[in-house]
């Protein structure tokens, strides 16, 4: 037996271990450079080749395989297949589409006037409760930190969760001039930032030393532009920061994976570059 990821790695010519690892750690180098050098061993790599596993890999290891493999989900990656690999590679040809007919949405699924519309239609509860990877960055995560209780991510990360927060640095120059823009006292915002900070800090404290996944909290110092949030690298939940507008109030769009890259690629991009730019809060 084979799967679909055997006959991509031999398209790449990537089917022996080492050659898989050296690829491996070259996307882990630009992802998450604690992930360099934690490919998966032989005997691990040769069941993935051959479907022989029961469900799917450590969070870590399928957000590598994602960014290897982008026009692929992961349950697709572990898919029996039975054909060449010349086979494979034209049934992911991008699909022609006609001039006429319904305009291409790229991946938009759902598009809401405010945040609050967004959360009544899709509760955090509901939209994180099985997540395996949650990447997001913004201003002070309010979706995470007060809509999700602290009992709520240790149970994600006890099961498993991988989960990225990029916040406006509470310390930085950016942050004091999103308050202004709003309108707001001098203050206020920084000390929401870091208040959500020190709750997931907490929270992070608290992590058995057992479970299987892992909280991480960079900060980045930018003029704010998007609230992002990526979920298994297949749900992107973005806002734009409009002028004199708080984020609550700003247009919600959920873009979902599709077949062509469009939306969902377009912000996990955006991310990936915010979180390697970013500075580490360092557990105390």
């Amino acid at each position: 037996m084979t799967t679909v990821l055997k006959a991509l790695l031999q398209q790449r010519h990537l089917q022996t271990v080492a050659a898989f690892n050296r690829e491996y750690d070259r996307v882990a180098e630009k992802i998450d450079r604690d992930l360099v050098g934690y490919g998966p061993k032989r005997a691990q790599f040769y069941r993935w080749l051959s479907g022989d596993i029961s469900g799917h890999p450590y969070p870590d290891h399928c957000r590598i395989l994602q960014m290897m493999f982008p026009d692929w989900t992961i349950a697709e990656l572990f898919e029996q297949y039975s054909g060449s690999p010349d086979d494979l590679r034209r049934t992911k040809q991008p699909v022609s589409r006609p001039i006429s007919g319904e305009p291409e949405l790229a991946g938009i699924e759902a598009v809401f006037s405010n945040r609050l519309e967004f959360l009544r239609a899709m509760p955090p509860q509901e939209l994180l409760k099985t997540a395996q990877t949650i990447d997001m960055a913004g201003l002070s995560l309010n979706m995470l930190c007060q809509q999700y209780s602290d009992s709520e991510i240790l149970r994600l990360l006890e099961n498993g969760s991988v989960i990225r927060c990029l916040f406006l640095d509470p310390n930085g120059n950016s942050i004091r001039s999103r308050e202004i823009e709003e309108g707001h006292p001098a203050g206020l915002l920084v000390n929401l930032t870091d208040t959500n900070i020190r709750t997931l800090e907490r929270v992070r404290k608290r992590i058995a030393s057992d479970a299987r996944g892992s909280l991480q909290i960079r900060t980045y110092d930018q003029p704010i532009r998007f609230n992002i949030t990526i979920i298994d690298s297949t749900v992107c939940v973005m806002q734009p920061y409009l002028p004199l507008v708080r984020g609550v109030e700003s247009p919600t769009f959920v873009a979902r994976k599709s077949e062509e890259s469009g939306i969902l690629e377009i912000f996990t991009e955006v991310f990936e570059s915010m979180w390697l730019g970013a500075k580490e809060r360092v557990p105390g």
